[in-house]
């Protein structure tokens, strides 16, 4: 990366960070690093949701369906990503939440990129004693 480039595979580095590829919480000098925005490679068993819905939204979304079925839950409305290429966009103070009713890939597109919206899995909060 000495040339300020970085090339990798989105599913492997999804792998690595939840299937974020680039946002705040990559290193800084990293070019993946980004206050602006972020970018996930989400890839999701059928029957996975999220476990908590997001509250209090301050950032706007794009989630694009790369394959799979994606239902997308908002206060009084549920969108169903059934066709590759269907998407749907979000702003701020939005609630939302998602499940994945196929095995799903989506691509989101976050922006700014802000610390504070990670949510432990259950792994972490075992080892964490919560």
């Amino acid at each position: 990366m000495e040339d300020g480039v970085y090339v990798g595979h989105a599913g492997k580095d999804a792998a690595l960070d939840r299937g974020w590829l680039l946002g705040h919480f990559k290193e800084p000098g990293d070019p993946r690093h980004s206050d602006a925005v972020e970018v996930k490679w989400g890839v999701h068993p059928r029957g996975e949701r999220r476990a908590r819905w997001v509250r209090g939204e301050v950032r706007t979304a794009l989630l694009v369906l790369v394959s799979g079925r994606f239902r997308l839950e908002f206060p009084g409305r549920e969108v169903l990503l059934a066709e590759q290429g269907d998407y749907a966009v979000w702003g701020q103070g939005v609630d939302h939440s998602w499940v994945a009713e196929e095995d799903s890939v989506v691509l989101t597109v976050r922006w700014p990129s802000v610390a504070g919206y990670a949510v432990e899995t259950a792994a972490e909060q075992a080892s964490s004693g919560d």
